[in-house]
């Protein structure tokens, strides 16, 4: 892609000014393709991943385009978790602050009578929310859609296996019919394309970005094969021989996530699960932690990280591999932000073989395969200096 500026992009002097605060240059890739879409006015569906910059590429023209002096709820974001929610509402306040606009966030775990309050003020013009809470205001008959312009749907994907199909069709069904409706999936399963055929124009423009080239070129990959009894073992191990960094350990279920947890505390790791069953005070303490360093070692399932934007991560873990080679990607680009190297190791159980022949094939990666004896079994291309995972070397890398 050619080096743009936001200053090529359609976009007002006011929040240039916003933008450069923000101290944002180029456009990456999604935004690039997708802003000036947007401008354009036409619906659209985009295939991006977390940390491809995906907010500011409906964020910018949304707060573009509002109108702070109107009072009214003219775009809503709809989002798949708390944490998501507030750091959209974040990231659009920012955006807006040239032209003083007022975004909401809206969830659930928080007081609703707050979040009544400040909708009957009047003042917010742009509503960011988790779809059982968006409907509840709705039904209460304090969240009026009739002024909204533009209807985002942000992790489309994960809001589908959630179970959020019904909110989301009422919730868009009280929006007005003439209104711009974007769609941004990590995933494109039949699922998602189906949604986009109920929900968006005939003449709506499809946009993707390769989650390969996004997230895979900073990152080293490992993987063990292990039999299940060694799983455990294996991963403390490694962590042990990397005290000093923070990771990510990928489990399936909130349950596993837990007992994970539970069992690495017990082991002495300084570490911690989040899920969706937390209350919301307490995700919020554990992810302050988290990112403050004051807590290592963050055990989640896909659902509870998807959306956390923490810059800093160096080992990320799959705790078995995940179902998908585009949860495989997701999970990984938790590392290597910012510019930044980052690292992810594999635990895997012989069962696992196809699955991981597949992510390697899918990605094009240069995953390099242990046996529980730690001897190679694949050599990576050209010769690389097998570092990082051998015992008692990846603590020095």
């Amino acid at each position: 892609m050619s080096q743009i500026t936001f200053k090529d992009l359609p976009i007002s002097q006011e929040t240039l000014k916003s933008i450069e605060k923000k101290g944002f240059k180029c456009p990456t890739e999604i935004q690039a393709k997708a802003i000036p879409v947007i401008y354009e006015g036409k619906d659209l569906i985009a295939q991006a991943q977390t940390g491809t910059g995906k907010t500011a590429a409906f964020g910018i023209p949304i707060v573009d385009k509002v109108d702070p002096k109107r009072k009214k709820i003219q775009a809503l974001i709809l989002v798949p978790t708390r944490e998501l929610a507030i750091q959209v509402a974040k990231e659009l306040k920012d955006l807006g602050r040239s032209k003083k606009i007022f975004v909401l966030p809206v969830y659930g775990g928080k007081s609703i009578q707050n979040q009544i309050r400040f909708l009957k003020n009047g003042k917010d013009v742009i509503v960011v929310g988790t779809p059982g809470r968006v409907r509840d205001l709705i039904e209460r008959g304090v969240l009026k859609l009739d002024s909204v312009e533009t209807f985002v749907l942000d992790e489309a994907d994960r809001m589908l296996d959630m179970g959020f199909i019904e909110d989301i069709e009422f919730i868009f069904n009280k929006a007005p019919k003439e209104k711009q409706t974007l769609l941004f999936s990590a995933t494109m399963p039949l699922s998602i394309k189906s949604l986009a055929e109920k929900f968006l124009k005939e003449d709506y423009e499809t946009i993707k970005v390769n989650p390969e080239e996004v997230t895979v070129d900073k990152i080293k990959q490992y993987a063990y094969r292990v039999d299940e009894k060694s799983q455990f073992s294996k991963l403390t191990e490694s962590l042990s021989e990397t005290p000093d960094k923070k990771a990510i350990i990928f489990t399936e279920t909130k349950k596993g996530a837990d007992e994970l947890a539970s069992k690495l505390r017990k082991e002495g790791f300084n570490a911690s699960a989040i899920h969706g069953d937390f209350s919301q005070a307490k995700r919020e303490k554990v992810l302050k932690a988290f990112r403050d360093n004051k807590l290592k070692i963050l055990v989640a399932t896909d659902v509870a990280a998807r959306g956390l934007d923490i810059k800093d991560v160096d080992v990320v873990y799959n705790y078995s591999l995940p179902r998908d080679v585009e949860s495989y990607v997701h999970r990984i680009g938790r590392t290597g932000r910012a510019g930044r190297e980052g690292i992810a190791i594999s635990i895997m159980k012989p069962s696992e073989d196809r699955q991981f022949s597949l992510i390697k094939k899918k990605t094009n990666a240069n995953i390099e395969l242990f046996n529980f004896s730690e001897e190679p079994i694949e050599k990576p291309e050209k010769n690389k200096k097998r570092r990082f995972l051998s015992k008692r070397k990846y603590s020095r890398r």
